[in-house]
């Protein structure tokens, strides 16, 4: 059901702060996820070993989180390091710990074997450290499996219809547009797509000064195992070349989306939306931080009546068109990389 030998992104670096101790489902565990007084991120298996009481009901201590039901103290490794009213510590009592990077704002977790992990594969968003690019980090759970959320994000012409009056623009976009490249990636895809001479989406019109010029506007996605979305989106004055380089008047967006399994039927999904054009006014990234809320919940009503679907009848077929194939690669990649990891698995064994 699920790679564990890779990357996920667990939560966002300020959810940690003030000393919280976050309890997050991943991948159908209890991870306990908080900051040691030292800075460095801890992830723990949530469930104190002696009696099974959730760890993020505790108490940090320090760099150690102590458990509030029988008052055991864990260090950040997950040992035992503190038993009240008992000298000796069993050397087997302790909880799991994972292999954590806080990086851009980021809390990315390793669930699988630890003895893998390594920080290289983390992905690069260079313009989360970048004062020009702004955006608002943001959180939603959806009741439906994180696939069906690549799927939605995997092809651009739902935006015609799905958000016709948000996100897209009209339903134009889906007609007259095509992928004008579409790579298979060795862990994903990247497809990009161009709608010239345009009127702009809603969502553009509220932050640019003339939303009534027709522009060029390109989209490039791209889309990396287990869950990780990119778009660059660029909005031009119409026919002044922007596909040729000029990109003089341009607006550009840089948008990261992260799908982390809860378990196989719910989904953590983190996103931030964000522009290089706004200067000192917040009202734009406040603006289209709301316009990509009102067009995630569009989504969102659509996935989780497809996992209601898929639900009531485990045996209906999906059936592709041409517009999959992006999706298509990323399913059957992901699936070649969860077998070989389970074969890996059982030689191991």
């Amino acid at each position: 059901m699920f790679l564990k030998n890779c990357w996920y992104m667990a939560g966002w670096s300020h959810e940690l702060d003030g000393g919280r101790l976050l309890g997050r489902t991943l991948l159908e565990e209890p991870v306990l996820l908080y900051r040691g007084e030292s800075g460095a991120a801890v992830a723990l298996d949530n469930r104190c070993c002696h009696r099974g009481a959730l760890l993020s009901n505790g108490r940090r201590e320090g760099d150690c989180v102590r458990c509030l039901y029988h008052g055991l103290k864990f260090d950040g490794t997950g040992r035992c390091v503190q038993i009240p009213g008992q000298d000796v510590i069993p050397a087997r009592l302790g909880v799991r710990s994972y292999p954590v990077v806080e990086r851009q704002g980021l809390v990315w977790i390793w669930m699988g074997e630890a003895a893998k992990a390594d920080r290289a594969q983390i992905l690069d968003f260079p313009y989360l450290d970048d004062p020009q690019w702004k955006g608002v980090p943001d959180y939603m759970h959806y009741k439906a499996n994180w696939l069906l959320i690549v799927d939605n994000l995997s092809d651009f012409a739902h935006l015609a219809f799905v958000h016709t009056k948000t996100l897209g623009g009209s339903e134009e976009y889906a007609f007259v547009t095509r992928p004008t490249t579409m790579e298979r990636l060795p862990r994903g895809f990247r497809v990009e797509r161009w709608h010239m001479n345009a009127e702009p989406p809603p969502f553009h019109r509220k932050v640019i000064p003339n939303p009534g010029d027709r522009v060029d506007r390109r989209n490039i996605g791209h889309m990396e195992i287990p869950g990780i979305f990119m778009l660059e989106s660029l909005f031009a004055p119409a026919g002044q070349g922007a596909e040729k380089g000029n990109l003089e008047g341009a607006r550009e967006y840089r948008n990261c989306q992260f799908m982390t399994p809860e378990t196989r039927r719910t989904t953590h999904f983190f996103w931030n939306y964000l522009n290089n054009f706004e200067g000192a006014d917040t009202g734009i990234s406040e603006s289209l931080h709301q316009s990509l809320i009102e067009g995630f919940l569009e989504d969102k009503s659509i996935i989780e009546g497809q996992q209601e679907v898929l639900d009531a009848d485990p045996d209906f077929k999906l059936l592709a068109i041409a517009a999959d194939a992006p999706l298509a690669h990323f399913r059957r990649t992901l699936a070649r990389l969860i077998e070989e990891e389970r074969q890996g698995s059982l030689r191991a064994a």
